[in-house]
């Protein structure tokens, strides 16, 4: 099973305007409501995948049960924590340019954390947990390092989809898989990164320290994945960019569900890139044909 968790869910109300003007009345011509949040992202693609997931987080309010209701429309096992107040919503404001105003998540308390751990008590060895974005202010600060520690008792992998100092200040536990794009991967080392060789040089730094899997994303260009295996290039396929939001949860999904699929992070990481596109080529998360269709025009390189 592979379980994400996702500390500050939200619903992401999605505006389309055209010709926005500031301090009038705009009409949206097109709004979408969707289930937000990096984990909660990276288990709605897995099931679409057909891999086993379940999303795990908090969730509190009229807007909690929106979230919920909503992966379960999706077939997502969720069990979501109830808490007080209500889960935020994020306005995501598409016209010409594209414009975020991100809501306020619910108090998190020490109960609400021991329940979380309660429910990683059932992991096994068998287990991919996800830990996936920034900590919010309403949580405790240390509250990864309190999960991984958990999942590592249960001997279950560990998977890190966040950045900045939080990411550098876990690198210690050597988790199973990160996913930097190459300014993340130059901010851990206080340099900035322009080509791929200072990709595959930094990317085998953060390799030594234990770190199972490594692939930095270079947008467009692709992504370099470092294991012990090798190094390996995949080079995006080509296709009219749509969306950007998702594309990097797309790759975390892809990734793990090939690497379910196949136990090879050759194969994985060609699933990854394939999912990640997929997402990118369309406005909403991907769809498993439009993964398949990509996968034989994703070329991986081992270098």
């Amino acid at each position: 099973m592979i379980y994400t968790i996702t500390l500050n869910p939200s619903i992401d109300y999605v505006m389309e305007v055209e010709g926005f003007e500031e301090g009038t009345i705009n009409r949206a011509s097109k709004t979408n409501y969707y289930p937000g949040g990096k984990g909660i992202n990276v288990s709605r693609v897995l099931k679409r995948l057909g891999a086993d997931t379940m999303a795990l987080g908090y969730a509190a309010g009229f807007t909690g049960n929106f979230i919920k209701e909503k992966l379960i429309e999706e077939q997502v096992a969720v069990k979501l924590l109830e808490v007080d107040g209500h889960s935020r919503i994020n306005v995501k404001l598409k016209a010409g340019m594209e414009t975020e105003i991100n809501g306020t998540g619910p108090l998190v308390d020490d109960d609400a954390v021991k329940r979380l751990l309660q429910q990683l008590n059932q992991l096994s060895s068998e287990d991919i947990v996800v830990l996936a974005g920034s900590i919010p202010s309403t949580v405790p600060s240390d509250i990864y390092e309190t999960l991984i520690q958990k999942c590592q008792q249960h001997e279950a992998k560990v998977v890190l989809d966040t950045g900045g100092q939080t990411l550098k200040s876990l690198l210690s536990y050597k988790p199973f898989f990160i996913k930097p794009n190459h300014h993340e991967l130059g901010d851990l080392f206080g340099v900035t990164i322009q080509t791929q060789g200072e990709v595959i040089h930094y990317a085998g730094k953060i390799h030594e320290q234990g770190v199972e899997n490594v692939v930095v994303s270079m947008a467009g260009e692709g992504a370099i994945l470092y294991t012990r295996s090798g190094v390996y290039f995949a080079k995006a396929p080509r296709g009219e960019v749509k969306n950007s939001v998702g594309a990097g949860d797309s790759l975390v999904a892809g990734f793990l569900a090939g690497y379910v699929k196949s136990r090879t992070s050759e194969e994985a990481l060609r699933y990854g890139i394939a999912s990640g596109s997929a997402t990118a080529f369309s406005y909403d998360l991907c769809q498993k044909t439009d993964v398949y269709n990509l996968i034989n025009l994703v070329e991986v390189e081992k270098l």
